[in-house]
């Protein structure tokens, strides 16, 4: 592999009207109104562009201009810097790439690259919360790169997705830098994901969430469900690369279910709840879907939290497929599989979801638990910048979600009392005075945000 284009962003030098904002911090009633400026339209108007480019195939043509994957990215990175021109230059945009050859899907040299869209954080930090959408298509064989291959749902919805998500947030400002990704290469191998991923790594980036949108167009399930108000959000159980250590700890303590993942996944079904009534998250409790893979797996792969959302019931004649009819079956990813209002409501979660973690503090650091032999349980944790406050959560051992909740001011500790440790789990989330919270931090290795 050889490398190009390694992310080196001088943020808050280019951008520099974003990091003096001087707005109203956000409270979490403002969340409804941020998901109710998503367009439908505007989706739509920009998955039929997407699909206009014929094929997005890793392997097509780079040098046309209307046509191949070429193209399409230098459209989204033109259309991201129009968006950039209607907040006074906010966002700053750039491509990154990396050569990959002698891969299954990629057996010769071919340049994967990624168009990405930051909107700096209004105060200093390294923490960035990232909404990834993929560029690229494909037909029946993987290594087709001449055929049409509209991937209007597959994955146009969740590029357009992406863009509109930038719209709406690159008119406000936050705590955290945002990244509004197209990544290329997930239908070779994850292979954008992969050079994102590894990027942030290296950099030093603290990558507190990534919401993967990966289909989020289609309504009508070849199983004959036809399902608009339910979105599915895949987490990993807990990080792959835990140590032996890390393992033996959890085994003795607990945390199966509870990885970094995981909350993240409970955090974005709870602002569904509380702001999308229209919409209702399916939390499915695997890293996606059964032994398949898909663009978030990257950035797990080197600890970052990171879901996967898309529709709920997939339809298998629209996926990968060359365009034909076939026995009376119409086979192919065309427009006509596009919900453009669901993929609205897809698109508003992602928008509270991104305005929330960014307006919310870090999550507590170095979350420790104790109680053993005791009536009493009690939480210790790290301040973490931004915080004017902290919550204890807890929950039966069997349950999904958190059950029951305290706040307990701007403190480093709590004991709970008479709230017996072998019976429940426990986490931590930070809070402020407005009211926006983290995503909740189980205590020990198992579930620490930050992996270092």
């Amino acid at each position: 592999m050889i490398v190009r284009g390694m992310l080196a962003f001088g943020l808050g030098l280019s951008c520099a009207n974003a990091l003096a904002s001087g707005e109203t911090p956000l409270k979490p009633e403002a969340l409804s109104t941020l998901a109710a400026e998503v367009s439908a339209s505007r989706i739509e108007s920009d998955v039929r562009t997407l699909v206009g480019f014929g094929t997005r195939h890793t392997l097509s043509d780079t040098q046309s201009e209307s046509r191949g994957i070429g193209a399409a990215r230098r459209w989204i990175k033109r259309t991201f810097e129009e968006i950039s021109g209607t907040c006074g230059g906010c966002l700053e945009v750039t491509t990154q790439s990396r050569i990959f050859s002698g891969e299954a899907r990629i057996p010769d040299a071919t340049e994967v690259v990624n168009v990405l869209a930051i909107l700096p954080s209004a105060t200093p930090t390294d923490r960035y919360i990232v909404m990834s959408g993929d560029i690229d298509s494909r037909v029946s064989d993987p290594l087709d790169g001449l055929s049409d291959s509209p991937g209007a749902n597959d994955n146009a919805s969740g590029m357009a997705g992406v863009i509109e998500a930038a719209r709406v947030l690159s008119q406000h400002r936050f705590n955290a830098h945002l990244v509004f990704a197209g990544l290329s290469g997930e239908e070779q191998g994850l292979f954008g994901g992969k050079i994102l991923a590894e990027s942030a790594r290296a950099q030093g980036w603290f990558i507190q969430a990534v919401l993967n949108n990966d289909m989020i167009g289609n309504i009508h399930g070849q199983n004959g469900v036809i399902d608009n108000r339910t979105v599915r959000v895949f987490s990993e159980a807990t990080r792959p690369m835990e140590t032996e250590e890390e393992r033996r700890w959890r085994r003795f303590f607990g945390g199966e279910n509870d990885g970094p993942s995981r909350n993240l996944a409970r955090y974005i079904e709870s602002l569904a709840d509380a702001h999308l009534p229209h919409l209702e998250v399916m939390m499915v409790y695997r890293l996606d879907r059964f032994g398949r893979g898909g663009h978030h797996r990257p950035f797990n792969e080197v600890g970052y939290p990171a879901v996967r959302l898309m529709e709920t019931n997939e339809h298998y004649h629209r996926q990968h497929q060359d365009l034909r009819i076939e026995d009376g079956i119409r086979y192919g990813d065309t427009l006509d599989g596009v919900d453009f209002e669901y993929a609205r409501s897809v698109t508003g979660l992602n928008v509270i979801a991104l305005a929330g973690l960014a307006s919310a503090p870090e999550p507590p650091r170095q979350v420790t638990l104790t109680g053993q032999v005791s009536p009493d349980t009690t939480l210790k944790w790290e301040r973490v910048p931004g915080a004017s406050g902290y919550r204890i959560h807890w929950r039966l051992t069997s349950e999904a979600k958190w059950r029951w909740s305290v706040p307990v001011g701007d403190v480093s500790e709590h004991t709970l009392k008479n709230v017996v440790i072998d019976n429940y789990l426990f986490g931590v989330s930070s809070e402020t005075d407005t009211g926006m919270s983290s995503p909740v931090v189980f205590p020990g290795p198992v579930g620490r945000v930050r992996y270092e």
